[in-house]
């Protein structure tokens, strides 16, 4: 691709965005991560891309959507790196899958399913999506600390939102249900859609990357009979994914100092 002065997508340039950056899938959610940023300003937006950066304790900081799925959050994350970006929080909704995860928590992905295809085109399918552990231990820390009811675990990411919801209605019922009754006695627990691309894009791009969500239904709690009600408030994995990334930058900034 010929080189442009700004990145195709994001139509940002070097110095418009933090080494550190948050990455909600809705553009509109943007807003209020930016409100817990110091100093927040709109860097502009283009496509599902609204980009906004700011200050953590002093270091430059952004959040930028990446719309829904994998193609356009491994842009995302592609041209956030070429402009300086290396450490990545994906923070948005999930559905639950395991019985003991309800609507309200906190999931934060140790791994994740690869059962999308942005992740195919770089790296063969044996290779797993996994977060960086600095991270992921960063989120739990945040999420405990700020007393949420947190899991830690597999997540699944697919492509399809209603293959998820409706799969008795599509052509390929038969694969849908069946893996996601392995998912199941595996003990995943939630479905989302952006991690195992941004896992993978992150290990082939040498950044960091981790995830947590709010979770907003469980279906399987729903067929099962058991309580719950929906909970679409996503501050919680919000809250969750600031408090996290101020940890890791005072991480970072410990290492440096010790050399």
């Amino acid at each position: 691709m010929q080189k442009l002065e700004k990145q195709y997508h994001i139509q940002c340039v070097k110095g418009d965005v933090g080494r550190y950056v948050i990455l909600p899938g809705d553009p509109g959610r943007c807003v209020s991560i930016a409100a817990l940023f110091d100093d927040a300003y709109h860097v502009g937006q283009n496509r599902e891309f609204n980009i906004y950066t700011g200050t953590l304790l002093g270091e430059k900081v952004s959040v930028c959507s990446t719309g829904i799925g994998g193609p356009s959050a491994a842009i995302a994350m592609e041209e956030l790196h070429n402009i300086g970006a290396d450490t990545f929080i994906r923070t948005g909704t999930c559905g639950g899958i395991d019985l003991d995860v309800q609507s309200g928590d906190v999931v934060i992905a140790t791994g994740a399913i690869r059962f999308e295809h942005t992740s195919s085109e770089y790296a063969p399918i044996e290779y797993p999506a996994v977060p960086d552990f600095g991270i992921t231990h960063a989120l739990w820390e945040a999420s405990t600390a700020l007393g949420y009811r947190t899991h830690t675990g597999v997540v699944q990411c697919k492509d399809s939102f209603y293959g998820q919801h409706c799969p008795g209605r599509m052509p390929v019922s038969y694969e849908l249900l069946q893996k996601w009754e392995a998912w199941k006695r595996l003990g995943v627990k939630a479905s989302e859609m952006e991690s195992a691309a941004l896992f993978v894009v992150a290990d082939a791009l040498r950044c960091r990357c981790g995830s947590c969500f709010h979770v907003v239904w469980n279906q399987e709690r729903e067929a099962a009979g058991l309580d719950q009600k929906m909970s679409e408030d996503t501050t919680s994995a919000v809250k969750v994914a600031v408090e996290a990334m101020k940890i890791i930058i005072k991480r970072d900034r410990e290492q440096e100092q010790n050399g």
